[in-house]
Protein backbone atom coordinates (compact mmCIF):
# COMPACT_ATOMS: atom_id res chain seq x y z
CA UNK A 1 0.00 0.00 0.00
CA UNK A 2 1.58 3.78 -1.05
CA UNK A 3 1.48 6.03 1.83
CA UNK A 4 -0.76 9.19 1.18
CA UNK A 5 -1.65 12.41 3.33
CA UNK A 6 -5.08 13.59 2.97
CA UNK A 7 -5.28 16.97 4.45
CA UNK A 8 -8.20 19.27 4.46
CA UNK A 9 -7.91 23.20 4.90
CA UNK A 10 -11.46 24.56 6.74
CA UNK A 11 -13.22 27.84 6.00
CA UNK A 12 -12.01 29.03 9.76
CA UNK A 13 -8.16 28.61 8.88
CA UNK A 14 -7.93 24.74 10.76
CA UNK A 15 -5.85 22.63 8.65
CA UNK A 16 -6.28 18.97 9.32
CA UNK A 17 -4.62 16.09 8.00
CA UNK A 18 -4.77 12.22 7.54
CA UNK A 19 -2.17 9.61 7.31
CA UNK A 20 -2.69 6.74 5.08
CA UNK A 21 -0.87 3.61 4.67
CA UNK A 22 2.00 5.15 7.02
CA UNK A 23 2.19 2.57 10.32
CA UNK A 24 3.85 3.40 13.61
CA UNK A 25 5.61 6.40 14.68
CA UNK A 26 6.35 7.34 11.06
CA UNK A 27 3.38 8.80 11.16
CA UNK A 28 4.18 11.79 13.35
CA UNK A 29 7.35 12.36 11.02
CA UNK A 30 4.66 13.86 8.75
CA UNK A 31 3.28 15.84 11.41
CA UNK A 32 6.05 17.45 11.85
CA UNK A 33 6.83 18.58 8.57
CA UNK A 34 3.19 19.51 7.30
CA UNK A 35 3.43 21.72 10.87
CA UNK A 36 7.15 23.11 9.52
CA UNK A 37 5.59 23.83 5.85
CA UNK A 38 2.52 26.36 6.74
CA UNK A 39 4.01 27.60 10.29
CA UNK A 40 1.39 25.75 12.06
CA UNK A 41 0.82 24.65 16.01
CA UNK A 42 -0.77 21.26 16.51
CA UNK A 43 -3.62 21.46 18.84
CA UNK A 44 -4.88 18.18 18.57
CA UNK A 45 -3.42 14.45 17.46
CA UNK A 46 -5.75 11.63 17.39
CA UNK A 47 -3.82 8.10 16.34
CA UNK A 48 -6.10 5.77 14.13
CA UNK A 49 -5.27 1.77 14.45
CA UNK A 50 -2.49 1.86 11.59
CA UNK A 51 0.19 3.96 14.43
CA UNK A 52 -0.16 0.91 16.68
CA UNK A 53 0.79 -1.78 13.67
CA UNK A 54 4.49 -1.69 12.50
CA UNK A 55 5.47 -1.40 8.81
CA UNK A 56 6.35 -4.84 7.38
CA UNK A 57 9.60 -4.98 5.00
CA UNK A 58 10.82 -7.54 2.71
CA UNK A 59 14.23 -7.94 1.53
CA UNK A 60 15.49 -10.34 -0.96
CA UNK A 61 18.60 -11.93 -0.17
CA UNK A 62 20.44 -14.55 -2.47
CA UNK A 63 17.40 -15.40 -3.61
CA UNK A 64 15.74 -15.97 -0.18
CA UNK A 65 12.81 -13.98 1.01
CA UNK A 66 12.97 -12.47 4.27
CA UNK A 67 9.90 -10.95 6.05
CA UNK A 68 10.77 -8.49 9.27
CA UNK A 69 8.00 -7.58 11.03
Amino acid sequence: MSKKLKIRLLPNGEIQMETIGVKGKECLDYVKLLQKLVNAKITKTELTDEYYQTETEVANVENAEIRLE
